[in-house]
């Protein structure tokens, strides 16, 4: 699989990458062999960056890849986790917990460092402790030669524009997720140029936008404004009408971008990442695109409000 540099770091990424969220049974239950064989199945696909958190299920996604990477070589496969977030309700980004959850990471993992460690969804705490105590923290354990590279991720764009004023000398990387899709193209147009010029590597995430831009049933949780849900309802069924899947097409437009090192995607199916591997191979339908981007035209980067009222 084609890859991509992440910034300064050294280390190349494939342009899709395996998101682990669902091996933490977050949208549903699954079984320790559905976990097992989905991992297998990124990494024979070359969908060999793998991203966890302590969040997803509590620290099950961690235990059940530390189980599926058993006796892969440890060089063969790119780690990353995050910290500071471990329920919807539980942040804590103290430079003890930090020292702490790598700790924990790494013994769930079963391995002796990380490739990439994130803040996950600064937006939720007040800012100034990121760049008052979190990050020192984290500068240490990659000093220890814990991590390779650090960074953070989050949601609103002006969390993103507040956290970086005071730390991007100083990380190496950021993940956005649902900010480069088919409908919402922000972490281009808003973050892209600062991050290019500091060499910050870009981690894209979520090009499905939380199942907006698949044939699937719309989740209740799912936050966007009801004219994003209607476009993209009308969207997909544009791509059906012309015998392509909408989820294929925003796939390819996530892993499209040269200047984002990867789009990561998660599943607990290996058939759905066989697909999304044989989805990118092939060339993007150019009219159908240039279509489906009028459709969202009227409700482009249209978005919500995630953590903290103040953060967005």
């Amino acid at each position: 699989m084609q890859t991509r540099p992440l910034g300064k770091t050294g280390i190349d990424l494939p342009i899709l990458s395996f998101g682990a969220s669902s091996l933490g049974a977050e949208f549903r239950s699954i079984t320790l062999d559905e976990a097992m064989r989905s991992t297998r199945t990124a990494l024979d696909l070359g969908m060999n960056f793998i991203d966890t958190s302590p969040f997803y299920g509590r620290g099950m996604s961690e235990i059940l890849l530390g189980m599926g990477l058993k006796d892969v070589p440890r060089d063969s496969y790119i780690l990353g986790t995050k910290l500071g977030r471990y329920s919807d309700i539980h942040f804590d980004f103290s430079a003890k917990r930090v020292e702490e959850s790598v700790h924990v990471s790494l013994q769930r993992l079963k391995t002796d460092h990380l490739d990439i460690l994130l803040m996950h969804d600064v937006e939720f705490v007040p800012l100034p402790q990121i760049w008052e105590e979190t990050l020192e923290a984290m500068l240490k354990v990659k000093e220890q030669g814990k991590v390779k590279a650090i960074g953070f991720s989050c949601y609103p764009l002006k969390t993103f524009h507040t956290v970086l004023d005071h730390i991007e000398d100083h990380i190496d990387c950021i993940l956005a997720y649902n900010r480069y899709t088919l409908q919402n193209t922000t972490l281009e147009t808003s973050l892209l140029p600062r991050l290019l010029e500091k060499n910050i590597g870009v981690i894209g995430a979520g090009p499905f936008s939380a199942r907006l831009l698949t044939n699937a049933e719309l989740p209740a949780w799912l936050k966007e404004p009801e004219e994003v849900k209607a476009a993209a309802r009308e969207a997909a069924k544009l791509c059906a009408d012309r015998g392509v899947d909408i989820a294929q097409l925003a796939l390819q437009f996530a892993a499209g971008h040269p200047d984002i090192a990867t789009s990561v995607a998660g599943s607990a199916n290996p058939d759905n990442i066989r697909k999304w591997a044989d989805w990118i191979a092939e060339p993007m339908d150019e009219q159908l695109l240039a279509d489906v981007l009028a459709i969202f035209e009227p409700v482009k980067d249209l978005g919500h409000v995630e953590g903290l009222p103040e953060n967005n």
